[in-house]
């Protein structure tokens, strides 16, 4: 009876064992897997100004308000986020954009800009409930920052400087470009290549 006893308690110990050294595995094999998989910031384009240079300068009349200034000193940073009617992902992200206006606005706000006939562009102000934003119709606008994809957006901060930019496709891409700031890097994925 004592060596059955005994036999039992080895077999548990090695039982816990195994599992003990499965979980360490296991747990190894997810830092991997997050390593490969680091955070999709925007993807930015090579074109146009690049982080760290000065924004163009633009005074620009809004279709909801007063004429808009972007580039040089201000007192917020200016999300640039460039948009269309007709642009599905754009409608679709606009309630974030919102969102984000709301909860940053300590330090940024936000312009719309997109190019086009206004009778379209009014319309779609209405529809989505933007009248609270500067919206700016320029094609000079998108053409001095080569937007040829939408939705795109570009961070200015408060200095006239392009702080980050990209193709923004949701919140977690949105929200790359303020991480960008915060970590002074042209982009999340500069940062962690940086730091690897």
């Amino acid at each position: 009876m004592n060596e059955a006893l005994i036999i039992s308690n080895v077999v548990q110990w090695v039982v816990l064992l195994a599992l003990v050294l499965g979980l360490l595995a296991l747990a190894r094999q997810i830092g991997i897997l997050f390593e490969r998989i680091a955070p999709m910031g925007a993807l930015m384009l090579d074109t146009g100004p690049k982080p760290g240079e000065h924004a163009p300068r633009f005074n620009l009349p809004t279709l909801t308000g007063p004429e808009v200034q972007l580039g040089g000193a201000q007192a917020r940073s200016t999300l640039l986020f460039f948009v269309s009617p007709t642009c599905p992902v754009c409608k679709k992200l606009l309630p974030i954009i919102k969102s984000a206006s709301q909860t940053e606005a300590a330090w940024m706000r936000v312009v719309l800009a997109s190019d086009g006939e206004e009778p379209e562009h009014r319309a779609f102000i209405q529809k989505a409930g933007l009248g609270a934003f500067p919206y700016v119709i320029s094609q000079e606008l998108g053409m001095s920052y080569r937007i040829a994809k939408l939705p795109y957006a570009v961070l200015i901060d408060e200095h006239g400087v392009v702080r980050s930019k990209g193709l923004v496709n949701s919140r977690e891409q949105l929200e790359s470009l303020f991480t960008a700031k915060e970590l002074s890097a042209p982009s999340v994925q500069d940062y962690i290549e940086q730091k690897a």
